[in-house]
């Protein structure tokens, strides 16, 4: 069931229809951000400063954080009705507001911040007619680009306030006609600047910067393979849209860019590429058309971020995702049909000019930069994790790849940390901050942890699947506890549960079955959710590795033989089934023996805790009494103390065991408890081991109640007959011991 919206959320304006736009808006508005304002400003010192095998290297790097994020949104935006609000609606609509707020809001401030970085490359290709204003009129602002980067983003804003999204997309026809016939006439220029022959692939200036620093700077250039999804509320078909122009897009600016750096390298020395950021110019067949293609992309590049940001605030609003009911009202509402964003263009265009008064190109775009970074890196990460999840909701028409995906988030997270450490790590601070703050805001909601739930059980399937078809190839000294242990007492005694906890700590995997008296109803079904709620409430308290549940049946036996059944939850058979009883209800006994002789000949190891009010006491002392007749118990017996003592609760303890053998075996039983000492297989300590002579069975109880009186766990094996002769003789013989564990083993272990 889905959770009901957050209260701000149903106030708030519903989305209205769009344009009803085709394929073609989507991809001019990718391609055109593409080549835009780096392309023109800011290959030739890439080239420069890295010759064109560090040229073509970045850009290739580049699009192996570009490609595999543009595959993700049109694996995300065919998953579902795509409606306003571009990247974000997508993102959210998918993996829910929470996860989508956190992206969102880090997408939109590096949409809004691109803005002012567009309009201030704007003015850098207006530096020309400054200069020529300057050199007629005396006005001198050729100095100070802001003089047209400011009214500029004004002049802008108001455009597009007054005339629309409609006005923006005819917009992209003219510049992209514009752009085709700047690059055409580059392309034809025969390159007049003196050059040696040839295509030199490593020649640099002296003293370049480094390729991060480059990279910084240049990144923004391929960043804009996604400003035509900020159209999906006003596209006819997005599903369809949006995957075929931003993937298009993509490929054909990656490949422009390759024949760019080629033709720049083959064009101009590395001084000059370096120094005339219009190098483009000298080097077109006509070089006006340079700056005035320049113009034509910063412009349309702008005119992108400016619809697209507005839309993206407008969508987070209109989901709450802002931290004031009042903000998300005011930066919901539309006007008109289409709902344009008007306040949220203007509280854009207010981030925007904060930028644009920087007046620095370089540093806005490493700021971008950084931006987009952590953006795609977190959406290249949830991509990759719900390949795994599994979830049946997610069922997008359009598949990318999770190794691409995984490609895609491991070179932004790179790449950030080569940019500037300090910066990444604030930048994911800043993110897990908002998703924080947003999962306490709308608690309930799908977040990470219903995608992990999902990963986690995909890979436990497949893990238990490996595990199973590799059983017959397992080796007997691989042996580790598969436990199930059932009772009664679940309720008012912890023995039972502690002991398997302790057991299943590191080495193992335990389940802890209560059993429930009685016929499966509605009420006994009730009764036995609210038993397992508690179990589970233990578990988290105790940090207890334990998978717990509850069985309702008319008898104990029964309980029992229907929970050998289960396959186990580790993925490995369940081969050990623990019972327990307390040493002051005797009429326990039988219930217990009768467990016991039912799982011993289905080849189960069975053990037998009897509890007494002590609770293992201190826990410093684990006594092991090993006789003749536990030639197949000693391994298990010893395993699972050596087992025990690995727990925390079990730090300060210590191994001691006791042999206790007929004369005529001693020297021969001591002489192999050595040797395995010796080779470190039993984890004691020689002055721990004491022979005990056996004369009969009465003088060996007396020795066992005289030695380990005060021991807060004894360890004795016991064998089938033992149980089927007279159980209740047995199981309540050596009173004076406090917590005391038979094992009985039936299958061959050995301690490695």
């Amino acid at each position: 069931m889905n959770p009901a919206p957050p209260p701000q959320a149903t106030k708030l304006p519903r989305a209205v229809g769009g344009h009803g736009f085709g394929t073609a808006p989507v991809f001019l508005a990718s391609v055109s951000t593409i080549l835009g304002a780096v392309m023109f400003l800011r290959f030739g010192y890439a080239v420069g400063n890295l010759g064109l095998a560090g040229a073509i290297l970045l850009i290739l790097i580049g699009h192996l954080v570009t490609i595999p994020t543009a595959m993700a949104i049109a694996e995300i935006a065919t998953n579902r009705r795509v409606e306003g609000g571009g990247e974000y609606y997508i993102i959210s609509r998918s993996f829910g507001t929470t996860i989508g707020g956190a992206i969102g809001i880090s997408l939109y401030l590096s949409q809004a911040v691109s803005i002012a970085f567009y309009m201030i490359a704007f003015a850098q290709a207006s530096v020309p007619l400054l200069a020529w204003v300057e050199q007629s009129y005396g006005y001198g602002w050729s100095s100070d680009a802001r003089a047209i980067s400011l009214p500029a983003t004004v002049l802008l804003v108001a455009l597009i306030l007054k005339k629309g999204a409609a006005m923006g997309v005819r917009t992209l026809w003219v510049v992209s006609g514009i752009l085709t016939v700047s690059l055409a006439l580059f392309f034809l220029g025969p390159g007049n600047i003196e050059h040696a022959q040839g295509i030199p692939l490593g020649a640099t200036i002296d003293n370049p910067h480094s390729f991060v620093l480059v990279f910084a700077i240049c990144f923004p250039a391929f960043t804009g393979m996604t400003a035509g999804v900020g159209l999906s509320g006003d596209l006819r078909n997005p599903r369809r849209s949006i995957p075929l122009g931003t993937l298009l897009g993509t490929v054909v600016g990656m490949v422009i860019y390759i024949l760019l750096v080629i033709k720049m390298a083959a064009s101009a020395t590395p001084q000059d590429l370096d120094t005339d950021q219009l190098i483009m110019s000298r080097i077109a067949l006509w070089g006006p058309i340079i700056p005035i293609g320049l113009a034509a992309a910063t412009i349309s590049s702008a005119i992108g971020s400016i619809l697209i940001a507005p839309r993206t605030l407008q969508a987070l609003a209109r989901d709450g995702a802002l931290p004031s009911s009042k903000l998300n009202g005011i930066l919901s509402s539309g006007r008109g049909e289409q709902g344009e964003p008007v306040n949220a263009t203007l509280a854009s265009a207010a981030l925007a000019l904060v930028f644009v008064l920087l007046g620095d190109v370089d540093f806005v775009a490493q700021i971008i930069s950084m931006f987009f970074m952590v953006t795609y890196g977190a959406l290249c990460t949830v991509s990759f994790l719900e390949h795994f999840a599994g979830n049946p909701s997610y069922r997008p028409s359009f598949r990318s790849r999770w190794y691409i995906s995984l490609l895609g988030a491991f070179m932004c997270f790179m790449m950030m940390f080569q940019m500037s450490p300090g910066y990444a790590v604030l930048s994911l601070l800043v993110m897990f901050g908002i998703y924080a703050g947003l999962r306490y805001q709308r608690k309930g909601e799908r977040d990470l942890s219903a995608i992990f739930e999902g990963v986690m059980f995909q890979l436990t399937r497949r893990l238990q699947i490996v595990l199973q078809k590799s059983r017959a190839g397992s080796r007997i000294r691989d042996w580790r506890p598969s436990v199930i242990a059932v009772t009664r007492h679940s309720m008012d005694r912890l023995d039972h549960f502690d002991l398997l906890r302790w057991i299943c700590h590191r080495h193992g995997f335990g389940q802890f079955i209560q059993y429930i008296e009685g016929r499966v109803s509605v009420d006994s079904e009730v009764y036995s959710r609210v038993v397992s709620e508690k179990l589970i409430q233990r578990t988290e308290a105790s940090q207890a590795g334990v998978f717990v549940d509850s069985i309702i049946a008319e008898s104990f036996e029964t309980a029992l033989a229907q929970v050998v059944q289960l396959p186990g939850i580790s993925g490995l058979p369940n081969n050990t089934v623990l019972l327990e009883f307390s040493r002051n209800h005797t009429d326990e006994v039988g219930e217990v023996a009768a467990g016991a002789q039912l799982a011993t000949p289905l080849g189960f190891n069975v053990c037998i805790l009897r509890s007494s009010e002590i609770r293992f006491g201190y826990r410093n002392r684990i006594h092991i009494w090993l006789t003749k007749d536990d030639f197949n118990n000693a391994a298990l017996m010893i395993l699972l103390a050596y087992i025990i003592l690995g727990h925390p609760d079990w730090r300060q303890a210590e191994i001691s065991i006791f042999a206790c053998y007929p004369a005529e075996t001693m020297e021969k039983e001591l002489a192999t408890l050595h040797d395995m000492i010796t080779e470190g297989r039993l984890p004691i300590a020689e002055h721990n081991l004491t022979p005990v002579r056996f004369d009969d069975q009465p003088s060996f109880e007396r020795a066992c109640d005289k030695s380990s009186s005060d021991a807060d766990l004894v360890i004795m094996g016991f064998t089938y007959s033992d149980i089927a002769s007279d159980a209740k003789q047995f199981l309540l013989s050596h009173l004076e011991l406090n917590e005391v564990l038979f094992v009985n083993a039936n299958e061959q272990i050995s301690i490695s």
